[in-house]
């Protein structure tokens, strides 16, 4: 198993950070001494070079892996542990699957560090979100249609991460729970609407690794609860 990939697998809370959204020093302080196992730093818009190094060096200040999730070339900051690249998979447009990646190696090849990165299977679910307006991700899916993109990525393409995207909503709970049982190699990351330890919970038990975002910059004790929630919670086991 590659290095990076050795890194995530104990990974079962996660913060996800915006680099265009204010925090405050004492909030992030927080935030990294919280017990999550590690920071994700990115978004759907608004990320910058600047806003994006800004963020990681304050990050920095703190002993935890944090990862930058590459959603635009621009932004692309050396200095991260590792680096997570999405795929769209239910989208008709191939330029979120493959043609931002090819640009992006015709430019960069030389400078790109090949044992940093990971590959995410993104499986896109809220259609009122920025990522599905920008991609035109297909979100209309019955459970068995998002488990069948999920095996795309686990059994076609071997990616080590499948990613469910719910990005401001919570998740229908019986499409992760079909999702959760096609998948059988790749790691299953949830984010999306999580405001409680309850709703933390309910994913937890059915994915490797929850991802807590926006609910930071809402409520941050709220967000705090859900560390401990995550990883009390014992996952559900399927045959």
């Amino acid at each position: 198993m590659r290095a990076v990939q050795q890194m995530i697998k104990p990974w079962r809370h996660v913060f996800k950070l915006d680099p265009d959204r204010e925090l405050g020093d004492g909030e992030l302080e927080a935030l990294c001494l919280s017990g999550t196992d590690a920071i994700m730093v990115g978004g759907s818009s608004g990320v910058t070079y600047e806003n994006t190094v800004d963020l990681m060096s304050r990050i920095r200040r703190y002993a935890l892996p944090v990862a930058l999730e590459v959603s635009d070339l621009e932004a692309a900051v050396p200095g991260f542990d590792l680096y997570m690249i999405p795929m769209v998979l239910n989208t008709p447009d191939p330029t979120w699957i493959v043609g931002h990646h090819r640009r992006a190696i015709e430019r960069y090849g030389y400078l790109i560090p090949w044992d940093m990165l990971l590959t995410e299977g993104y499986i896109v679910l809220n259609d009122n979100s920025t990522v599905a307006r920008l991609t035109g991700a297909d979100t209309d899916l019955q459970a068995e249609e998002a488990a069948a993109y999920a095996q795309v990525a686990d059994k076609l393409m071997s990616l080590p991460v499948v990613y469910l995207e719910y990005s401001g909503r919570f998740g229908e709970v019986e499409t992760v729970r079909t999702v959760r049982e096609a998948v059988e190699h790749s790691q299953l990351f949830y984010g999306g609407g999580i405001t409680s330890e309850a709703e933390a919970v309910q994913m937890a038990a059915l994915c490797d690794t929850v991802v807590v975002g926006n609910i930071i910059y809402q409520d941050l004790e709220q967000a705090l609860l859900t560390v401990q929630a995550v990883k009390n919670t014992q996952q559900m086991h399927f045959e």
